[in-house]
């Protein structure tokens, strides 16, 4: 581990212990694994990790932050938000995040007060910061604490760190929510969620750790690293993905050229606002 990278550590150890208690908004990745890492290093049992389970969750995700917390040796619970109830966010406007984190950190607040939390952090880093997010607002809005931000983690730091501490997640593809699959201004359903998340198990399942797969009505648009595309169109892979996504309901399969792109459908978004 390089200088500066522990002196990050030293600073993001003391920054937590002094918050005494804390909640960690934890969703199993890379970024909030090690927030949940340092703060049991340093506070112990003087630290929650709460998971939401939602229809936007993939369920393999959900068993992961059990197992994880689990091997943390963390308090861990699970609760269930309820974005899905809110035509706000099922409308699917370019803002939809600032919804479903709203309704995140509003319960998590609530726990925080009746529990005697002191604080809720989570694990926004100074790369996010750069992107289209606006969950960062509603963070801001319930007062979450951003201390990887804070400190200048950046997203290389976290997995540096991450694997110098050999937690699990340091090399765990970036995860979002499976309604960022859908284009703006496309209503989001449960139903719509299950395709994609039937579609993604699939090429998991075929030794595509990292992949999305954009929901276009009856086109599935799939994202992978520009070096796994030819291997995806070899040894009939492309044949047998055509059939089972058939299966889960989609008309066509497409595989985009341009190749995995993290937050994708923000592209519309920057189009949108050069052209204003």
């Amino acid at each position: 581990m390089n200088k500066e990278l522990e002196e990050k550590y030293q600073a993001l150890q003391e920054h937590l212990m002094s918050m005494d208690r804390i909640l960690v908004a934890f969703s199993g990745g890379v970024d909030s694994t090690l927030v949940l890492g340092v703060a049991i290093e340093v506070l112990g049992e003087k630290v929650l990790a709460v998971t939401a389970e939602s229809d936007s969750l993939p369920k393999r995700e959900l068993d992961a932050c059990r197992s994880l917390a689990e091997s943390l040796g963390t308090y861990h619970r699970v609760i269930e938000t309820e974005e899905m109830q809110s035509e706000n966010y099922l409308q699917n406007p370019a803002n939809r995040c600032y919804f479903c984190k709203s309704e995140l950190y509003g319960k998590l607040k609530s726990i925080a007060k009746e529990e005697g939390f002191s604080h809720i952090v989570n694990g926004i880093n100074v790369d996010d910061l750069g992107d289209y997010r606006p969950g960062i607002t509603a963070a801001r809005e319930a007062d979450v604490k951003t201390p990887l931000a804070d400190l200048g983690f950046t997203k290389q730091d976290i997995r540096d760190l991450s694997r110098y501490l050999d937690l699990p997640t340091w090399e765990k593809p970036a995860m979002a929510c499976l309604s960022s699959r859908i284009p703006y201004g496309n209503t989001i359903s449960p139903e719509k969620l299950e395709k994609i998340e039937l579609a993604e198990d699939f090429l998991i399942a075929e030794g595509f750790s990292q992949n999305r797969v954009r929901y276009h009505e009856d086109v599935a648009r799939i994202e992978l690293p520009t070096q796994d595309i030819l291997r995806f169109f070899k040894e009939g892979l492309a044949e047998k993905t055509q059939s089972r996504f058939k299966e889960i309901g989609f008309r066509y399969v497409a595989v985009d050229i341009l190749g995995y792109r993290s937050g994708s459908m923000n592209e519309v978004l920057n189009r949108q606002q050069k052209e204003e």
